[in-house]
């Protein structure tokens, strides 16, 4: 089969973009952590941090144990969003862009004029040539050449880093049969369980799976389709977005008590209903979590008609926190976090028969705020619930989500909130 796709995968990429700022930080091991604090965990590790044991989700305190040199950095979300996007210029420079998998993952098409070997091996080596000489030396990168996207991704993870693997016909599936199951796209820890289920505990069992074997491991059609995939069909692999819409922040010291936690929570889903509406939707169930220094942990759930006015979901917050069991008000809160789910693009929404009056006026005033949020900066004007802590719960990058920070108003090139040209009071939470 010819190589249709190529995938890139920046290596370490907050970490290389922070040593690409700082020359002091090359070559040594750091770790890149949310807020500074012994009780937050790395969500980045440069390379020489990664061979003493360190990964993402390691402990700061567990960190400096393996690696008593370790540097510890805190995230700039605002600096790799603008490496991100330089990063994308550069690449579509050479080949076009087809898919955006995650900040540091893009997937190309081969197909209209890279196809041939020796072509597609030139323009991957001319990324890697531009963006060493463009962006900088730090920005290495590892890309795969194969037949579709599955194999291309699997191919940037056997040589890393600053690797470029080509994986054709009569590669597969012998270059495959040292990985694990769970090294390929859509086996996670549940499905590879129900392969084990199945007596398929290797990817060379994996291969000698029939169609039909796979299809009742996964229950449907997908089986039929990562049967496809395996063999180098052109079977696209979906880039599901907008499914959930959420933001988690881990509580500095002064935060962790029952009403600042509360406030923090409030400041997350007053940015979520912002990012809702951005993004067109309208979300049917609120989730909040909250996890305690005991280890404790405590999640509530609400479904409702699909909404993004901050004012209905506030309510429906306030009704879960009001129904905690009481003894988890004496607990010392670590973690909160909110997610809106089951998401309706605004073109299937239909307004509430009885209550369209309300619902008109509320969407005028929250584009009103979001106009002006956008304008003098985020929390310029907030409901009151987020009082105190607009500061806190700053812009974070999920693995399949890139802020946009003129939305949430970083200044990218520092890094930090823009600030409103005069104070804006809160506004109060009302009913008409």
């Amino acid at each position: 089969m010819p190589l249709r796709t190529l995938a890139i995968d920046f290596n370490s990429f907050f970490a290389s973009c922070e040593q690409q700022e700082n020359a002091a930080l090359r070559g040594k091991p750091i770790g890149v952590v949310p807020v500074m604090a012994e009780t937050s965990c790395c969500i980045a590790a440069s390379y020489p941090a990664k061979r003493t044991g360190i990964k993402v989700g390691t402990s700061v305190r567990d960190a400096k144990k393996l690696c008593p040199d370790i540097q510890l950095v805190e995230a700039r979300p605002g600096v790799y969003i603008n490496y991100h996007r330089r990063l994308l210029e550069l690449i579509e420079s050479c080949i076009h862009v087809t898919e955006v998998r995650s900040i540091d993952e893009v997937e190309c098409d081969l197909t209209a004029t890279f196809a041939p070997r020796d072509k597609a091996l030139r323009v991957a080596k001319q990324i890697k040539a531009k963006v060493y000489k463009e962006v900088g030396p730090c920005m290495t990168s590892s890309i795969g050449l194969a037949p579709n996207w599955l194999l291309a991704k699997m191919a940037t993870d056997m040589q890393k880093p600053d690797g470029l693997v080509i994986l054709e016909d009569e590669d597969i599936p012998q270059k495959l049969l040292d990985l694990d199951l769970t090294d390929f796209l859509g086996i996670g820890e549940r499905m590879n369980e129900r392969l084990i289920q199945r007596g398929i505990t290797t990817v060379e069992q994996l291969y000698k799976a029939s169609k039909r074997d796979l299809r009742s491991v996964w229950g449907g059609v997908e089986g039929e389709r990562m049967y496809g995939r395996l063999r180098g069909e052109n079977i696209p692999t979906p880039h599901e977005k907008n499914k959930t819409v959420g933001h988690s922040h881990v509580l500095p010291p002064q935060l962790r008590t029952e009403a600042k936690s509360f406030a923090v929570l409030h400041r997350l889903l007053q940015k979520a209903a912002m990012r809702l509406r951005s993004i067109g939707h309208y979300a049917g169930s609120l989730s909040v979590y909250v996890s305690f220094r005991d280890g404790r942990k405590w999640s509530d759930e609400i479904v409702f008609n699909e909404t993004q006015d901050t004012l209905k979901l506030t309510e429906v917050l306030n009704l879960m926190w009001g129904r905690r069991h009481p003894c988890l008000s004496k607990a010392v809160p670590m973690q909160v976090g909110i997610v809106l789910s089951r998401l309706l693009p605004m073109r299937s929404h239909t307004l509430d028969l009885f209550d369209q009056n309300k619902e008109d006026g509320h969407e005028r005033l929250l584009h009103a705020v979001d106009t002006l949020n956008q304008t003098f900066g985020t929390g310029s004007v907030y409901f009151g619930g987020a009082f105190g802590v607009t500061d806190n719960a700053p812009m974070r990058i999920a693995f399949t989500r890139i802020p946009e920070p003129e939305i949430e108003q970083i200044d990218s090139s520092k890094n930090r909130r823009i600030k409103p040209k005069k104070e804006i009071v809160p506004l109060r939470e009302y009913e008409q």
